[in-house]
């Protein structure tokens, strides 16, 4: 196994939520499991007794033993999953990556065009404090960026949009918050992992965030680079028709709720998602 190293401005960051360390089983095979402001998905049927299953994202930094605790209490204790699967690689979903495929010896997988994010190649953009939305943004300067370098662990997903070892998903490019950031789509049964092409939280506001006041939102304004990528990433999945949703950050969505907020979000995009100033913002 590669050797593999966090960025040197890695370190653990005291924000958490009402829902951090709790699960919600979205469907039989889909697990939402919050780890401090983010959530991260297991991917596979407990009951099947085989110990079959994805990680979906990889949680906070310093966060891998409750997520290894979570996956032994859903999975059993002798199970590992078959892959790591990442929506993109920053901070927040890549926090306890390296500890987990040390403890699993499992493949990583992520598009492409995010592998520069994840091979020590390429720092992230820097967080713009500017944008308007709250207290976050200004804390953001201090949020990790730096590249991770996961060496040969990590691998592009298939060209084919399979996704591996998650038979009936496919993966769909949906940069903008990242250029590599990618979402999975169950068409039989609609449902979706959105990462942070969406949101169901406002993840600007520290009082959303902390409280997981629901309602559906933009990508994080602060590290989004790219807003026209961002509106038809966000389009892209509202022609989906998506039945269940279980994004980034915020409680999962289902049904008609689903659907009539998504759908307002991609009518009103510049007045919902989008900064009204930025360093990534268009200004004409």
């Amino acid at each position: 196994m590669d050797k593999m190293k966090y960025g040197d401005d890695y370190k653990a960051l005291p924000v958490t939520s009402v829902n951090s360390g709790k699960g919600v089983e979205v469907l039989p095979d889909l697990y939402q499991y919050t780890v401090q402001i983010v959530n991260m998905v297991f991917y596979g049927k407990p009951e099947s007794g085989d110990g079959d299953y994805v990680i979906i994202d990889a949680g906070m930094p310093k966060s891998s033993e409750d997520i290894i605790e979570e996956a032994e209490k859903r999975f059993g204790t002798e199970s590992k999953p078959k892959a790591i699967i990442l929506t993109h690689g920053h901070f927040d979903h890549v926090g306890a990556v390296i500890e987990l495929v040390e403890h699993w010896n499992v493949p990583v997988y992520a598009h492409k065009e995010e592998l520069p994010y994840l091979t020590g190649k390429e720092d992230y953009p820097k967080p713009d404090p500017s944008v308007d939305g709250g207290m976050v943004p200004k804390m953001a300067p201090a949020f990790p960026r730096k590249a991770i370098d996961l060496g040969t662990n990590v691998q592009a997903l298939p060209e084919d949009g399979s996704v591996p070892h998650m038979p009936g998903f496919e993966w769909i490019h949906t940069p903008g918050h990242s250029a590599g950031h990618v979402s999975l789509f169950r068409k039989e049964d609609g449902a979706l992992i959105s990462g942070d092409a969406f949101v169901t939280v406002k993840q600007d506001s520290l009082y959303n965030v902390l409280s997981q006041k629901e309602n559906i939102y933009g990508p994080p304004r602060y590290l989004t680079t790219d807003w026209d990528l961002a509106y038809q990433s966000v389009k892209k999945l509202y022609d989906l028709t998506p039945k269940y949703a279980i994004t980034g950050h915020g409680p999962p969505l289902t049904g008609k709720e689903l659907g009539t907020q998504l759908g307002e979000l991609v009518q009103n995009f510049d007045d919902i998602a989008k900064p009204k100033k930025g360093k990534y913002v268009d200004d004409e």
